[in-house]
């Protein structure tokens, strides 16, 4: 007989049993972790569709954090924060001409009806809707101009022209377009060439009316002040009288018979003036 009593062992249909239920437990955590459990990341919404009740729930928006629904049901998220793209296409203008305009434009869904969104569209709302409005826009609104207009004098009002166009279109697919820029147009380069030297030539005979304007109002100055002098002295000498200028010349001979250097002062000298005699 032994000194001690040995631990009963586990039969093994026990064991794989126990392995079975676990690997069973195990299976279904992870299944519940990925449908029950559910974290919204940051500048993220959700919307639920409901299998067995009534599908796409358009009108409950699910913010960011932590959400625990039922694993039969399906939480669809959204990235609603502003998105940018750029988009890069040939286009006729107004006479017909091919020119390459490169833009660039941001959106987002509007995070209040994404539910309508997936409904509607789905997730690919990018390359469904906005691409295809762009390029509409795009051609429509480039067809109406020449290719020196777009490339310098209506480049922003064409921009703006697209962009209200596309916003539009859109918005009434529960889109927001924040803006629409034209980074770059690429024109033929030999009409690059002569709208390059046609610009420099408007430039320089902008310059050039510019100083004529300068000296010309330079001039008609000149002339009002000359005038102005003219004039002044028109009416100076018409106020002006012999007996005026004798009575001045008196009072500014009797100023200077003050001047200790005085010595004698005549009166009834020329003219009836005084006269001042004898200076040290």
């Amino acid at each position: 007989m032994s000194a001690g009593r040995s631990r009963p062992e586990i039969p093994q249909a026990k064991l794989y049993k126990f392995g079975i239920f676990a690997a069973i437990f195990f299976m279904l955590f992870m299944v519940l972790t990925q449908t029950t459990f559910i974290t919204i990341p940051a500048g993220h919404k959700g919307v639920m569709f409901k299998r067995f009740s009534g599908g796409m729930q358009k009108d409950k928006i699910y913010d960011q954090g932590f959400q625990m629904i039922a694993p039969w049901n399906d939480l669809i998220i959204y990235d609603v924060r502003t998105n940018g793209e750029e988009e890069e296409m040939d286009v006729l203008s107004k006479n017909g001409l091919n020119i390459t305009v490169k833009l660039t434009f941001r959106y987002s869904p509007d995070p209040q009806q994404i539910g309508y969104l997936h409904d509607d569209i789905g997730r690919d709302y990018l390359t469904r809707i906005i691409l295809p409005e762009i390029r509409s826009a795009v051609r429509e609104v480039v067809g109406k101009y020449l290719p020196e207009e777009l490339y310098s004098t209506k480049r922003e009002a064409i921009q703006d022209e697209i962009e209200a166009q596309t916003k539009t279109a859109i918005g009434e697919k529960f889109i927001f377009l924040d803006a629409v820029l034209i980074k770059e147009v690429i024109l033929p380069t030999k009409l690059k060439e002569a709208i390059e030297i046609k610009l420099q030539e408007e430039q320089m005979s902008f310059q050039y009316e510019f100083k004529l304007d300068r000296e010309r109002k330079e001039a008609e100055r000149k002339i009002i002040e000359a005038q102005a002098k003219a004039d002044a002295n028109r009416i100076l000498n018409a106020s002006l009288s012999e007996n005026l200028l004798r009575d001045k010349g008196i009072e500014a001979t009797l100023e200077l018979s003050k001047s200790p250097n005085s010595k004698v002062v005549i009166i009834g000298g020329a003219d009836g003036l005084p006269l001042i005699l004898g200076n040290n």
